[in-house]
């Protein structure tokens, strides 16, 4: 598939649930939650159900386009600069690159402005969020990697969302890279029963085979 005929996809999926071009439509009072549920439902599927890497750059960068215009208009909103992040962080991920620091750099400055604005906002998942970035990106001389700052952010998002499934998946990913295993299995089996989120179906699906892999690994 041409990258021009996935952008009139994306498109698509989002007129659909909007019934119209916009990711937001200031006029209905619900529109900045329909708004982020959007891209965190695209960026599941993305992430989780396109199996084709060329397919999947091309959509996650879409989708980091369709949330920096949500950001744009709602720049004092932690919502909307967390998903942001999350998206620019999937597509470092995804594409990798040259681009790939810049991206991550811009998701930091993201993750630490939520963080000012309301860092209760989406049970602390800026603190996930940047902690996870701390571990996963090299150190300096090349980037900011900080495994110190990393496990304190990943301590602080527990405090705030002790039976989350994201928060206790990342802190038992960061575990085992520290070769911290016995702790890294007991946050996995904490993050595998973690309670389903409200419209996260899918994206649970996938975090749970993760961690199930995760375990294995450990076995």
């Amino acid at each position: 598939m041409k990258a021009t005929t996935l952008n009139q996809v994306v498109a698509i999926t989002f007129m659909a649930i909007y019934g119209h071009g916009n990711l937001v439509l200031a006029s209905e009072p619900n529109s900045l939650d329909e708004s982020i549920h959007a891209l965190q439902a695209e960026w599941a599927r993305i992430y989780y159900q396109i199996p084709d890497h060329e397919l999947q750059e091309d959509a996650v960068d879409i989708l980091a386009d369709q949330a920096h215009v949500l950001t744009a208009e709602f720049p004092n909103r932690a919502e909307t600069l967390i998903w942001e992040g999350i998206i620019l962080s999937t597509s470092a991920s995804i594409n990798g690159g040259i681009s790939a620091l810049g991206k991550v750099k811009k998701a930091r400055s993201l993750f630490e402005a939520a963080l000012e604005i309301d860092d209760q906002a989406l049970q602390g998942s800026a603190y996930t969020s940047l902690g996870s970035l701390y571990y996963q990106v090299p150190g300096w001389p090349i980037a900011f990697g900080d495994n110190d700052k990393a496990e304190k952010l990943l301590k602080k998002a527990l405090t705030i969302n002790p039976t989350g499934i994201d928060p206790n998946y990342f802190y038992g990913d960061f575990l085992v890279e520290e070769g911290r295993t016995d702790e890294a299995r007991s946050h996995f089996q904490k993050a595998l029963s973690a309670p389903d989120r409200p419209g996260r179906s899918l994206a649970d699906k996938g975090r749970r085979q993760e961690i199930k892999a995760a375990l294995e690994e450990l076995d």
